[in-house]
């Protein structure tokens, strides 16, 4: 059922070495996939609070150089687990378990704030269906790589963090190969998977608009949260009961029925 509150359910309540309220076993792997313009420290909020719940979490280093090479860091991390995986992507970080969220291992996918392409799309194509916020500009370099502007940066990435975090969130970008922008998704993991969303209210980097139509069409179970685009790092609480509540779902056949996913305002 879509939450449309922002409410998360409380994760120490029902840890990973319990068994679900229906008896079956959740999933007790998560792995954590950044998007562009950061690496994977912005999780840390997120780990503590799952990791504290008794899940076992592992976070994605992506390149960034092309999209191959992230799907393929993923897909690294992915192997490394013991036994099935819930796979969460930010951003970019969407596309990226789009293609790899294809692995046997994965049981479910949660898209935080995040692109979610069909088959033979990119990240930038999605910005075709709804344009970027006003202060989301990347600035991109002779040598193909992008930045977003030091000027925007805030307004467009991280509204809700404190004027010192957001400058050194700025100041820590990591650059992304605007080829893995423009690549296309050839496997497309949210058809065959169970998919939860987190829709960022606020989000100065995707517009609200399609962070909603996004996960009305993949047929997630969607959560509504009063944050920017980094609402994972500013709400990890949150964040970390929708992956929780990802781990109990995705240990049940059947458990996302498309007509539960959140009409758009």
């Amino acid at each position: 059922m879509a939450n449309l509150n922002g409410t998360s359910p409380d994760i120490n309540a029902s840890t990973a070495e319990n068994p679900s309220r229906d008896g079956t076993e959740r999933v007790k792997n998560v792995v954590l996939v950044h998007g562009a313009f950061a690496d994977g420290s912005g999780w840390r909020g997120v780990y503590d609070e799952l990791t504290a719940g008794g899940y076992t979490v592992a976070i994605v280093q992506n390149p960034l150089t092309s999209f191959e090479d992230d799907v393929a860091a993923t897909r690294r991390v992915i192997a490394r687990q013991n036994g099935p995986v819930i796979l969460v992507g930010h951003s970019y970080g969407g596309t990226v378990i789009t293609e790899a969220g294809d692995d046997p291992q994965v049981a479910g996918l949660v898209y935080v704030a995040a692109f979610a392409p069909d088959l033979g799309q990119s990240t930038l194509d999605q910005y075709g269906e709804v344009p970027p916020p006003p202060n989301f500009e990347p600035d991109v370099q002779p040598d193909g790589f992008a930045y977003l502007k030091s000027e925007t940066f805030h307004a467009g990435f991280a509204a809700d963090t404190s004027e010192s975090d957001g400058a050194f969130l700025r100041d820590a970008q990591v650059p992304i190969a605007m080829k893995a922008l423009e690549a296309k998704v050839s496997k497309v993991a949210w058809k065959v998977k169970p998919s939860w969303y987190v829709v960022a209210t606020e989000d100065g980097a995707i517009a609200p608009k399609l962070l909603r139509s996004t996960a009305r069409r993949i047929g997630a179970d969607t959560t509504e949260l009063a944050g920017s685009h980094v609402v994972f790092l500013t709400q990890p609480s949150a964040v970390a009961g929708v992956i929780d509540r990802a781990a109990h779902g995705a240990a049940k056949p059947g458990s996302v029925d498309p007509s539960a996913s959140m009409k758009a305002a």
